[in-house]
């Protein structure tokens, strides 16, 4: 609690809403609020880049608040890209490891940032002056200003604002790759090998039989066994995207002969045209 109350007032609030944050991404009650939104594009768009320069610049004559502000925003957005490139090797870009990762960089440089003006003589740290905040807005707002200020003012917030918005669509919209169904048999061991090629007549043969879905969409499946084009078996189920089936397929070959193709047929949503995808091992039935 000590060195909490040795924060400085920026740090100690940039750290109160990096742990809320936190609390909000971590929490299934809470993770679906409006709140976490809120709180999740600040960490992405400004406090990154905020922490990082509170360590570079711990001075207060190193920038000014506008210049302090702008940098924070445009190194948040040059971090947050490189720590989801730096993700996708391992967790992919997904929303939660970045927010989550993110946290844990932005506590680390805060307590970072605060020993460094922690080192320095007290009149020459940097402090955010929160007790006149609204004078110096009102002041910068009411003080005239050239057409050329003006238009690099607007041409500045407008790049921030769309490069937020850009920042925050590409971490919180799902990459869709290709949308496809794995369809697999194995033996019944469980293994590609060993495939019951010899069956016996009337008699019950089973192949483990499965199915992925990779479809970006809740699919219903129907795997169907069939021996020269006759069904033997017929099995339907229902897989979310990223579901797995596996399952073993039991069925009796109803003739005999040599060479018969005995067939596997996956169909999607009760589509019966023509099989979705088809698998195959040319077997003899014997008495």
């Amino acid at each position: 609690m000590e060195i909490l109350k040795k924060l400085p007032q920026d740090l100690f609030i940039i750290l109160i809403w990096v742990l809320l944050t936190l609390g909000f991404v971590v929490t299934p009650v809470l993770e679906d609020t409006f709140v976490r939104a809120i709180l999740g594009m600040l960490m992405m768009i400004f406090i990154p880049g905020y922490v990082l320069i509170a360590i570079l610049f711990p001075k207060k004559k190193d920038l000014e608040a506008v210049e302090r502000i702008a940098l924070s925003f445009g190194l948040s957005i040059a971090v947050v890209p490189l720590i989801g490139l730096l993700l996708n090797f391992t967790f992919g870009i997904r929303l939660i490891p970045i927010l989550l990762i993110l946290c844990l960089y932005s506590i680390a440089l805060v307590f970072a940032a605060a020993y460094r003006r922690e080192k320095l003589p007290e009149y020459e740290r940097f402090t955010v002056p929160f007790h006149s905040i609204y004078e110096l807005i009102d002041s910068e707002i009411n003080t005239p200003e050239s057409r050329t200020d003006k238009i690099l003012t607007i041409i500045l917030i407008s790049s921030i604002v769309l490069a937020a918005g850009m920042v925050y669509f590409v971490t919180t919209t799902p990459r869709i790759g290709e949308r496809f169904t794995e369809f697999y048999i194995l033996d019944p061991s469980g293994k590609a090998e060993n495939y019951p090629t010899s069956l016996k007549y009337s008699s019950t043969a089973e192949i483990l039989a499965g199915v992925v879905n990779h479809e970006y969409n809740p699919v219903n499946y129907t795997v169907q066994v069939a021996l020269d084009k006759i069904i033997l078996s017929d099995t339907r189920f229902m897989l979310a995207h990223n579901e797995a089936w596996e399952n073993k397929m039991t069925f009796v070959p109803d003739r005999e002969g040599n060479d018969l193709k005995l067939e596997f047929w996956l169909f999607k949503d009760n589509n019966f045209t023509a099989p979705y995808r088809s698998l195959h091992l040319w077997v003899n039935v014997t008495e």
